[in-house]
């Protein structure tokens, strides 16, 4: 992204952020989830704290909706991923083929 802001908020309004909530929602730490939701609610509105929220949501119904439509997982992914998802037994799954892909 392109901006004039500090590089760290992404370039946009708030990114900083809003970039402290997306790692919140992908990390584990309950605490610094409710930090990061009361900080957007305080400074930017309980209505933006639930698209940021709706946003994150999303990402994560798409990507459901690849897997169980069986959209193929790319090469590249296959490899950087291929010890966990064996770990895990993923690759068990009747759909994947050879190659950790959806069938």
């Amino acid at each position: 992204m392109v901006g004039d802001g500090d590089p760290r908020d992404g370039g946009i309004e708030n990114g900083a952020r809003l970039i402290r909530f997306a790692t919140a929602v992908l990390g584990d730490d309950a605490g610094e989830l409710k930090a990061a939701r009361e900080d957007i609610a305080a400074v930017m509105g309980g209505a933006a704290l639930t698209d940021t929220a709706a946003v994150a949501a999303l990402f994560n119904a798409i990507d459901r909706v690849a897997d169980a439509t069986g959209i193929p997982l790319e090469d590249v992914k296959a490899e950087a991923t291929a010890d966990f998802r064996a770990d895990i037994g993923i690759d068990a799954f009747a759909a994947a083929d050879e190659k950790g892909h959806a069938a």
